[in-house]
């Protein structure tokens, strides 16, 4: 059962549309192919009961009204008559799993409980509502107060209860003792059908699923992303993987694909962002960084396991970056349908390995323009250097540029002020090539392209356009700084013109 819509929406912060639910839930049970879904409690609100509503016309008309499940209270005749109006037929009704909740949120006795709940089940079966049986705080009730616990079940399984279900309220169970305590009821209760509900406040909620199948239990209750209360409950998506793999004896009619599809739908619709690192459905979990990962993918798939990407509908990704190495770097040509020499190759790849320790992110779209600028300064002979620059800019004050460049052995300094920070390094620029005598080309273009998709700290290609003698001559710069890639780009034009004579009047202000 899947309750991403009841427990995963107590998440903090978290309101989905009476739209959004109804979204969710048809893609829970007509793509994800989960057996049951848990919507909503009974009786919150308006808008809940408009969500529910919904959802049970939907269903009604399409063979799930009996896949959908509402939490409900011990409260007489009050959720009933709310999930009669409402369409929904199966309630989840929620008793007291430990003394300690009994006697303290309800004060009652055991007897005086037990006879609440008689009536509203009995009630519950006249109205054609199928029940189901929270035990609330269970797991503490199994520490605590066991003898009480039985004393529910023993009463429980006398009553037209389809299902038991034994949450873990706290997250506060160990493997160990999932396993005991679950292994215990099925053995006593063979006949019946029992349920975990697993949170995850110490991050045991998958290894507590495990032991709890192992024990016996006959359902599950997840959530997409692992949303729910506090720290959430055992996520969908890795339970099934580790069913599937780990866990044959287990079958589940879960449909693998569709994971990523329905996680990235709840993020959206949620405004919880998924880490990168969370297995199966995290942007980085089949992400090879390191080089000789993807080496050994290259070799006999040294580095592969059964979780395979494509289970998901998702694929192996080769980070870019300092520990990429020719490996990865190969695999992203290669999708890109790009093939270059091995002394292209190693250019690119040391390329990436300087941008990578500058900590710049380095994407596969960025890789056809790290490639145009490497071969495009390759044809380029460097003979002017521009060694340092300094860029200013201030409110209400003009932009400035102090900057220093070389011509061989000879080096000289200037600066000036602009309209831009650009404007000003060409007017510092023009101001020594001024004392050489030399009119600088007239740039009649300039164009800034950054990758599709591209963020803020994008890679930044910028093309500018030069009068060279009467015609066109393009230059490229890169860097994630736009007004560096077009200084990258003004280099290999005053490299293409050629270094100046010197015909200057001033002496260099070094002389290397």
């Amino acid at each position: 059962m899947d309750t991403t819509l009841r427990d995963g929406e107590q998440t903090s912060g978290v309101s989905f549309s009476a739209s959004e639910k109804l979204t969710i839930a048809q893609i829970l049970l007509q793509e994800v192919k989960v057996d049951r879904i848990e919507v909503a409690s009974a009786r919150v609100s308006e808008g809940e009961f408009q969500a529910v509503k919904k959802i049970t016309d939907w269903a009604g008309k399409n063979g799930f009204l009996d896949k959908i499940e509402v939490l409900t209270f011990v409260d007489g005749d009050a959720s009933i008559n709310w999930m009669v109006q409402a369409g929904a037929k199966v309630m989840n009704l929620l008793t007291k799993g430990s003394l300690n909740h009994l006697t303290h949120q309800l004060k009652k006795s055991p007897e005086a409980h037990f006879e609440d709940i008689r009536n509203v089940v009995e009630l519950a079966e006249t109205k054609g509502i199928q029940c189901n049986v929270y035990l609330e705080d269970w797991s503490n009730g199994m520490r605590s107060s066991k003898e009480y616990v039985f004393q529910s079940l023993d009463f429980l399984t006398t009553l037209p209860v389809k299902r038991i279900l034994l949450p873990d309220t706290l997250g506060i169970l160990t493997p160990f003792e999932s396993y005991t305590f679950i292994k215990e009821i099925v053995d006593r209760y063979p006949n019946h059908h029992f349920e975990f509900h697993g949170h995850n406040d110490y991050d045991l909620g998958v290894a507590n699923v495990m032991e709890a199948l192992r024990a016996g239990v006959q359902g599950l209750h997840l959530t997409v992303n692992g949303m729910g209360e506090r720290t959430g409950n055992a996520p969908l998506a890795s339970t099934i993987a580790v069913i599937n793999d780990l866990m044959p004896e287990c079958t589940t009619a879960v449909n693998e694909k569709s994971l990523y599809s329905i996680s990235k739908l709840v993020e959206t619709f949620s405004g919880i962002r998924i880490p990168a690192n969370k297995p199966i459905v995290g942007e980085s979990v089949f992400t090879q960084t390191a080089g000789i990962h993807a080496d050994g993918d290259k070799k006999n798939n040294l580095y592969f396991s059964k979780l395979m990407p494509e289970r998901f509908g998702r694929q192996r990704l080769y980070a870019l970056g300092k520990t990429s190495g020719k490996a990865n770097i190969e695999n992203n040509l290669r999708d890109l349908g790009i093939t270059l020499s091995d002394a292209d190759l190693k250019k690119v790849t040391q390329r990436i390995i300087e941008l990578g320790d500058r900590k710049e992110a380095v994407t596969p779209e960025d890789l056809p323009y790290i490639i145009s600028d490497i071969l495009d300064s390759d044809a380029i002979e460097e003979k002017v250097v521009i060694t340092n620059y300094v860029l200013t800019h201030s409110k209400n004050l003009k932009p400035s540029a102090t900057l220093q460049i070389s011509f061989g052995e000879e080096v000289f300094e200037e600066n000036a002020q602009g309209d831009g920070q650009y404007d000003a390094f060409m007017n510092a620029l023009k101001k020594i090539y001024a004392k050489k005598g030399i009119d600088l080309p007239m740039l009649s273009d300039y164009t800034v392209r950054i990758p599709p998709g591209g963020k803020t700290d994008a890679l930044c290609e910028t093309i500018i356009t030069w009068e060279i003698n009467g015609k066109e001559v393009k230059t490229r710069g890169l860097d994630s700084d736009q007004t560096f890639s077009a200084i990258k780009a003004t280099q290999k034009m005053l490299n293409l013109i050629g270094v100046p004579e010197s015909k200057i009047a001033a002496e260099p202000i070094i002389t290397l």
